[in-house]
Parts: C-alpha cells; structure tokens; sequence
C-alpha cells in the first residue's frame, strides 16, 4: 500500500504537470462518470491529504482518488507511450495541450463539489506532511485506546494521517517495541518521540525516489522486506506476521531481541490481542 510520501510524490507529479492547464479531454472509465466530460475546465491544482488525492478544476469540482493497494497516476508529454498497465486497467485520463495523466487500478475514484471535500477526508487525523500536523493532537489519538496494539493505532488513518505498512514496522523498531505492545505500555518517553520521529521519518523521504530509513548505504530498511535476514543490529533473523483482524493483508516485520515483547505465537500476545478494523 503506497504511503504518505510516495501519494505527496504523487500529487506534485500531477500538480506540476496539470496546474494552471486546460483540460482537452478527459475520460472517466467508471460507469458512474462515463460520460462526464471535463474538457474545457482549468486545472487549480493536485494536494494531498493522507493517502488520498484531491485533483481541483476550476468550477468548483474535485476528484478525488486513493491508491489503495496497486494504484497510481502516471504522466506522459505528447506522443509517449502510457507504460503503466494494461489499457483495461486505465480508470481516469486527464489531458492538457502537452501532458497526460493516466490513473491506473484506481479503486476509489470519485467526483464531488469540492466544498464536499471534507465528506471524504474530513474523518482523518493530522497528516504527517499537511499544514494541519499537530503532533500533540496526534500522539493523543495514538494514546487513546490503551489496550490497542502499537501497529494497528500507527494504521488507522484517523489516528495520524500517512503511516503505512512500512513505517509502521520501521517506526516500532526505532522505538524498540514490538507492533503488538499495547499503546497503553508504551515507555512515556518512548511515546513523546514518537510523532517527531515518523514526521522526520516521512519528510525525509518525500523528495527520494526510494524509501530511506537506515542511514546506511547498502541498506535501506530496517526490518521491512527483511524476513529470515539478520538484523542490522544484532543479527537476529527478522520474522514477519500479519497483523490485524484479517480483512486487509498487513505484513509486520520486526527484530525479536531489538523490539521484545508481545508477538505471534508469545503468551503476552494471546493476552493483549485487541483486533480492531482500521480504515
């Protein structure tokens, strides 16, 4: 699942190529907008809110769009060929004099007023690389279910706003938890740096074109994709777990001598498990 820096790449890639433009074709290849036909409005311009797209044409409308698992906005100048995907997997075309922007495997796609913008976002907590960032705010939503586990409240968009699978396991092991442990155990001091360290974690990566957590050179991650190999730090093999209710797959990786504490298949596991969907 993208997450909040690769949506706010995503955004500026469509912001750059398409603000201040006039559409000359657009094409909305859901039954709901089939015959929608923006060809004529002005681009104002592409943001980002969390893990979701708003794209604003002049007029008062906006599209909104998530990326879900496998989606993404490609752009193309004139004449170039659209790489993204099989032509069946095309669900939105917007089209200026000298840029395309193609949305592929869109699973929300969506237009509305955009005074009706906080409709479909206004549920969502500060988000990591908004003006609206509120750290205080932020830890607090964490914080708020004590019996919750670490890594189901650093996904729930209405928490804090960004965090996928991949900061999620790299933040807990910079934190030296495991996912599992409830919030309400989380180390005072451990739990202040928290929202300071995914902002930083977010920001850092936002301009790179791959994801960076380490510090290292020949190494980017920390735990994330790491299963059975060792652990840069002590070189205990990583493992890997979903975690959850089960409705979405969410991958976990995690050190279990850097971050101790509750896991799959440990007795404080079955004691703390507190499943809960998160949207």
């Amino acid at each position: 699942m993208p997450e909040g820096d690769t949506v706010w790449q995503a955004a500026r890639r469509l912001h750059e190529a398409l603000a201040g433009k006039v559409l000359t074709r657009s094409d909305f290849r859901v039954p709901k907008y089939a015959t929608v036909d923006l060809a004529g409005r002005t681009v104002l311009g592409t943001i980002p809110r969390g893990k979701h797209l708003l794209t604003r044409f002049e007029g008062g409308l906006t599209l909104h769009t998530h990326l879900r698992m496998e989606g993404a906005w490609k752009v193309y100048g004139t004449g170039e060929r659209w790489r993204g995907g099989p032509a069946h997997q095309i669900r939105a075309v917007l089209c200026t004099i000298d840029r395309t922007a193609v949305g592929y495997r869109l699973q929300v796609l969506e237009l509305l007023r955009t005074g009706e913008e906080e409709r479909v976002v206004g549920h969502l907590g500060p988000d990591l690389l908004g003006p609206d960032w509120d750290p205080e705010r932020a830890l607090a939503n964490v914080l708020a279910d004590p019996s919750r586990p670490l890594g189901e409240a650093l996904l729930d968009q209405r928490n804090l706003a960004g965090i996928g699978n991949v900061y999620k396991s790299e933040l807990c092991f910079l934190l030296g938890v495991t996912p599992w442990l409830p919030v309400g155990a989380l180390p005072a001091d451990r739990a202040e740096k928290l929202p300071g360290l995914a902002k930083k974690l977010l920001e850092a990566n936002r301009d790179r074109p791959v994801r960076q957590t380490t510090g290292l050179h020949r190494h980017d991650l920390f735990v994330y994709g790491r299963a059975l190999r060792p652990c840069l730090r002590c070189h205990t093999p990583v493992r890997v777990a979903d975690q959850g209710d089960g409705s979405q797959a969410r991958p976990t990786y995690w050190c279990p001598s850097c971050q101790p504490g509750p896991a799959p298949g440990s007795p404080q596991h079955g004691r703390n498990r507190h499943p809960r969907r998160t949207p």
